[in-house]
């Protein structure tokens, strides 16, 4: 009986043993995985995070030469409007510069002709010549 108690006892231990292995391998596998699945999900999260910088980095990008070809569109703008602004002043002072040419030249001719013109008799009072009847001075 005291033999079949030990080889009991025994085979009791021994399977609890056994239970324990079992369990701590269970134990570590459980572990394994969870710190698999953490590994997994920070890479994933990294990969997401990676994938979100590059896309704004992108975005900031595209926006920057859209940025760069509105600002030399704006800058074309403004020189071709300079330059439109700088042409009307030139066709005004030419426009100017030939009006008072011609004024010159008109003025040039006037005055060219004047002298040429003869002169009225100055004794007429202001009345064309043999015209001031009536307006005589007593002294």
């Amino acid at each position: 009986i005291q033999l079949e108690k030990m080889k009991q006892k025994q085979e009791y231990e021994r399977r609890r043993r056994i239970a324990e292995e079992k369990h701590k391998e269970w134990v570590q596998k459980k572990r394994e995985e969870k710190r698999w699945e953490r590994e997994q999900k920070l890479s994933k999260e990294m990969a997401e995070k990676a994938t979100r910088e590059l896309e704004k980095m992108q975005l900031k990008e595209k926006a920057e030469v859209k940025y760069q070809e509105w600002l030399k569109k704006k800058r074309a703008e403004e020189a071709e409007k300079k330059k439109k602004e700088q042409e009307k002043v030139k066709e005004r002072e030419s426009e100017l510069q030939e009006k008072k040419e011609k004024s010159e030249k008109i003025f040039k001719e006037w005055l060219h002709n004047a002298r040429n013109k003869p002169r009225p008799i100055l004794d007429g009072y202001g009345f064309p010549p043999g015209k001031s009847a009536g307006l005589y001075f007593y002294y």
